[in-house]
């Protein structure tokens, strides 16, 4: 009997990609083998997003597009988030899909393939598992590049209006310091160099268990594993952002000073109708207490634009906002108005059109702070992890730079995985360009 083959198609965030590495272990184990591409695969999978109305739609046209590249009698299964959320409507809105399994069914997974493949084979009887419960396997497949993510917990308990992560994912479940350990030190083993930690709820880490310690303990225990050479952080609410947590990223020689503010907007208004505390003063206190504490401190966050009754007058605001924090790197978002979430029935919406053009101003307001802070490391030295060569040139990241979402450097030389000392000769836009000096 030949093995059978499945392509998977990842959707959405870092965290649904660290979940489809762990659908990969699952299905190697099981004896299923990864294809080439689409065209040759028995199963394709879909790995979907669903937390706004882009990420369904792409979700969507990629399911179909797959689809079409599929070869004859190949079978299609639909995972993640959209899977989760909207599964019976997946299944009548699509009928070239075979089978729609949410979040929650993971551990049904080689079964259905078995069966849609015609691959039945002895195997131990597996009960359904609890939601998510492949978050815990520490098994990751052969990195490709010199970092990885790894996420600590699923699910959030926050309220806020506008998210549906909740209603998807469920309330926050971190896992155990030692689970997260062994993961991390297995990536390391395997070459990995940077470990970036991701959860819907990150600071929040172990809030929900009866046992001590939190997010800053799991930091001192996971930058303790050998060979590990940067640990980074990403998506920090930002009432969880204690005095604490700060001094551990400003002082700890191994976890990056780069902060991932999970800011929304900056109108005391609209932040209470979405649920969240804070508002453009307590915010700029939040990011002058970080540079005090580390002058040299990279910042992100993300916005949401068009939010119902957001004003002309609370654009200004937040514009007014990204000047005054100069925020390294941000990111803009349209609301989308989420089914089951209390925000999707607010009145005074903002027209679709509307709301565009407010993100559009936004960023451009931020491309030039963050072009300017670019600029600002020209003449400067900084340790630089080389991701990737492209088409021949060694493209990297310093602390500052977050794989996939800001910035890069290219370099005049270089191979992936090595750390080099690099000079910044210059800026173009969002990324620079160095030399190797060390």
């Amino acid at each position: 009997m030949s093995t059978p083959t499945y392509w998977l198609e990842t959707l959405g965030c870092a965290k649904n990609q660290v979940d489809s590495e762990k659908v990969q272990i699952l299905l190697a184990e099981a004896g299923y083998a990864m294809a080439p591409g689409p065209e040759g695969a028995d199963v394709v999978m879909i790995n979907t997003c669903a937390f706004i109305d882009d990420a369904r739609r792409e979700s969507v046209e990629t399911i179909i597009g797959l689809n079409e590249l599929k070869k004859p009698g190949a079978r299609t299964v639909v995972l993640g988030c959209m899977a989760q959320r909207f599964g019976i409507e997946v299944e009548r809105a699509l009928p070239e899909v075979d089978s729609v399994l949410g979040l929650d069914r993971y551990g049904e997974l080689v079964a259905v393939l078995d069966t849609l493949t015609s691959s039945p084979r002895w195997r131990p009887v597996r009960l359904r598992k609890p939601l998510m419960d492949i978050l815990h396997l520490v098994r990751r497949p052969s990195p490709t590049m010199p970092y990885a993510y790894v996420k600590v917990a699923e699910g959030c308990d926050k309220p806020c209006t506008f998210c549906a992560i909740p209603l998807i994912r469920g309330r926050q479940r971190s896992r155990s310091p030692q689970n997260v350990v062994k993961e991390v030190a297995g990536v390391v083993e395997a070459g990995v160099t940077e470990v970036v930690l991701v959860a819907q709820d990150l600071a929040a880490y172990g809030r929900d268990t009866d046992g001590p310690g939190d997010i800053v303990d799991l930091l001192r225990m996971v930058s303790a594993v050998p060979g590990l050479r940067m640990l980074r952080l990403l998506y920090l609410y930002p009432k969880e952002i204690r005095p604490r947590l700060i001094e551990e990223l400003a002082t700890n020689p191994v976890v990056a000073p780069y902060f991932d503010l999970s800011l929304q907007h900056s109108s005391t208004r609209l932040l209470r109708a979405m649920k969240r505390p804070g508002g453009a003063e307590r915010y700029l206190q939040l990011v002058q207490t970080i540079r005090d504490a580390h002058p040299e401190a990279a910042l992100r966050s993300s916005f949401i634009v068009g939010f119902p009754g957001e004003t002309e007058a609370e654009v200004s605001e937040l514009a007014s906002f990204l000047e005054e924090a100069a925020l390294d790197w941000a990111g803009f978002f349209p609301y989308s108005a989420e089914e089951g979430t209390p925000a999707a029935s607010l009145p005074q919406r903002v027209d679709e059109r509307e709301a565009g053009e407010r993100l559009r101003y936004l960023q451009s307001v931020q491309d030039e702070i963050t072009n300017s802070a670019s600029l600002h490391q020209v003449g400067r030295r900084h340790l630089v992890l080389i991701d990737q060569l492209e088409e021949g040139v060694a493209v990297g990241r310093s602390y500052r730079q977050a794989p996939e979402i800001d910035g890069v450097i290219t370099l005049d030389r270089g191979s992936p995985g090595d750390w080099v000392e690099v000079e910044i000769t210059s800026a173009v836009g969002a990324d620079l360009e160095g030399l190797v000096v060390g």
